[in-house]
């Protein structure tokens, strides 16, 4: 993997101007949408719909299995970002797994605070099965915020007596809100993207007054027993290094089949960077084996689903 590539990038994130004072929501929405949106990559058709009752984005690739189905539940501190501006990396790991996906538009904070984002998870995740989707057929992802969300939507699943999807990954997820996490003190100065003020402000608009520590809001603190295979990717340069490592941890003590990558001197959902950092690529590809490898799993003779690379 490039060294090269890796300094780049860091020097880029680090150059982004930082406003002295925060900005509204509003704001940072146009501002996130600004700096990381990227198209759906070519040969994926997509299309609007709803699911749940949420706004979505379809994204189909080409040579789509006619039986995968992918859910994914965007990053940006329950506060900003969409499925536009997640339509490449999205498309991405649905062209790479051979999936048609679904980004849902899931409801943000403030004007909708916790647990508005996992109420909108659990019901494009109901509405799904009850359309016919075979579980068995059926994968999660998400990212940061999303990724949080992607595990606090199935632990509502298994409340609610739903089955469980195949399996789930999840990259660089915020899973403790409480901010206990060594790693969002110690690697602030490594992390080119966020200070540990940067994802208090989060929490503040998305949980308020509420109870950080929820099991919905803050994934590290439930029981995670029942729960799919879980791929875990995660930047060793981020304040979020240790949400990853103990939302695994946790899995792993609770039973899950659970897969934890580390990335050396990579920054937040480093994935965002496909086709300009290898180890982003190489990520996606091993995200995407890993999806059709349990779809495949759960059916038992059913020939393996071939990534698309």
């Amino acid at each position: 993997m490039s060294r090269e590539q890796r300094d780049a990038l860091d020097a880029t994130l680090r150059s982004a101007p930082r406003p002295e004072t925060r900005p509204t929501p509003e704001e940072q929405r146009s501002g996130f949408a600004a700096a990381v949106t990227r198209p759906a990559p070519e040969g994926v058709v997509t299309r609007r719909t709803v699911l749940g009752g949420r706004p979505t984005l379809e994204l189909e690739p080409a040579e789509a299995s006619a039986r995968g189905r992918l859910l994914y539940l965007h990053g940006g501190g329950y506060v900003i970002g969409s499925p536009d501006t997640h339509a490449g990396l999205v498309g991405e790991l649905a062209r790479r797994a051979g999936l048609h996906a679904t980004s849902v538009d899931y409801r943000l904070a403030p004007e909708h605070p916790f647990p508005a984002a996992v109420d909108d998870g659990l019901a494009a995740y109901r509405e799904l099965l009850a359309s016919g989707t075979d579980p068995r057929d059926l994968v999660m992802a998400g990212d940061s915020a999303g990724g949080g969300l992607s595990i606090a939507t199935l632990l509502a699943a298994r409340e609610a007596g739903l089955p469980q999807p195949a399996a789930v990954v999840v990259f660089s997820p915020w899973a403790d809100l409480t901010l206990a996490g060594g790693s969002i003190r110690s690697k602030e100065g490594a992390d080119p993207i966020f200070t540990e003020a940067d994802v208090r402000a989060y929490a503040d608009l998305y949980v308020g007054a509420g109870d950080r520590a929820h099991p919905l809001a803050s994934p590290v603190f439930a029981d995670l027993a029942g729960l799919p295979p879980l791929l875990v990717q995660v930047g060793s340069n981020e304040v979020l290094l240790d949400d990853a490592v103990r939302l695994a941890g946790r899995a792993g003590a609770d039973g899950v089949e659970v897969t934890l990558e580390v990335g050396p001197g990579l920054p937040h959902v480093f994935q965002h960077h496909y086709g300009r950092l290898d180890e982003a690529d190489a990520a996606l590809d091993r995200a995407a084996r890993f999806l059709t490898a349990h779809l495949s799993a759960g059916r038992p003779g059913a020939a393996p689903l071939e990534p698309v690379h």
